[in-house]
């Protein structure tokens, strides 16, 4: 799977425009260049399962997401590609039509069971009824996720020289990652995209127990735009306005929430004037085929 995936694509794209404080520095890692399918994080947060699923024998990987995961289409793809079967434990009853996440992930081979959302929230349980399967959890959460997610500051030059670091937070394992792997002095922010998900910052700290953590670290809320997936115009015009302006493609679920944040704390001077923020782009593109064609630029 690695041999396919373009990490010497990944670049630091710098963002200049007149809707971000001039006395900001702000660069975005650009991890969504490396594949257009296992994009992001995914392949970070991904590999050390994969890994330890070969290993230990295992011919079938399964795993937790919703209709519009791109955890659930990334896993497909990897396993496809690492050979493993594998199937998708989706929340929700299965609908008329499948999203076009779900039909990409069937046509790479996962095998979907759809279960209600009350059933879905006991994973142990759902675990019980497929027997000689390893079991990836939503998000690629845990400590093998997060170990992966670590390893996205190697591909960032010189990365001491940023003061924070902003990535979007879903499960928290990239986020986790992040803070795990940052330099003392820098600041680390999460922009949960989740509405009233206040019991991440502990799902976190469970992840960072017993971990040496040099960095400080903070969630923020209130920037999800209503909440999981939600894109109203005020979200698509900022997409526009982005795309426009310096080329930077976003999605309607993590990146353009994430990017709006940054605007916002830079305003609001918790981003302080003169420090250098280095933005985690963490794929999901594939998040906008949910859009009718045409209203995104890009």
């Amino acid at each position: 799977m690695q041999n396919i995936l373009d990490f010497n694509n990944v670049s630091t794209q710098p963002v200049r425009a007149h809707w971000l404080p001039a006395a900001i520095t702000l660069n975005v890692l650009r991890l969504d260049k490396i594949h257009p399918i296992v994009s992001g994080n995914k392949w970070f947060k991904l590999k050390y399962y994969l890994e330890e699923a070969k290993q230990t024998g295992f011919k079938t990987v399964a795993t937790f997401g919703g209709a519009y995961s791109n955890h659930i289409i990334a896993a497909a793809f990897a396993c496809k590609a690492s050979g493993f079967s594998s199937i998708g434990i989706i929340r929700g009853e299965r609908p008329p039509v499948l999203s076009s996440t779900l039909q990409y992930a069937a046509g790479y081979g996962m095998q979907l069971q759809f279960v209600s959302r009350q059933s879905f929230n006991n994973k142990e349980n759902i675990k019980s009824q497929f027997p000689g399967v390893y079991w990836i959890d939503e998000g690629g959460y845990g400590l093998q996720g997060m170990c992966g997610a670590g390893e996205i500051m190697q591909l960032v030059d010189d990365a001491e020289k940023y003061s924070h670091i902003v990535c979007a937070v879903g499960t928290g394992t990239m986020f986790a990652g992040i803070v795990r792997s940052a330099a003392a002095g820098q600041r680390v922010i999460g922009v949960s995209v989740l509405k009233n998900n206040f019991s991440i910052f502990n799902e976190v700290q469970a992840l960072l127990d017993k971990q040496i953590i040099k960095a400080d670290f903070d969630i923020v809320h209130g920037y999800h735009f209503g909440g999981y997936a939600k894109h109203p115009p005020a979200l698509i015009d900022f997409m526009h306005l982005v795309w426009n302006t310096v080329n930077l493609p976003t999605d309607i679920v993590y990146t353009a929430k994430t990017l709006y944040a940054i605007q916002q704390l830079a305003l609001q001077n918790t981003i302080p004037v003169g420090n250098r923020v280095l933005m985690i782009h963490s794929g999901g593109l594939q998040g906008n085929t949910s859009l009718q064609k045409g209203v995104l630029p890009f």
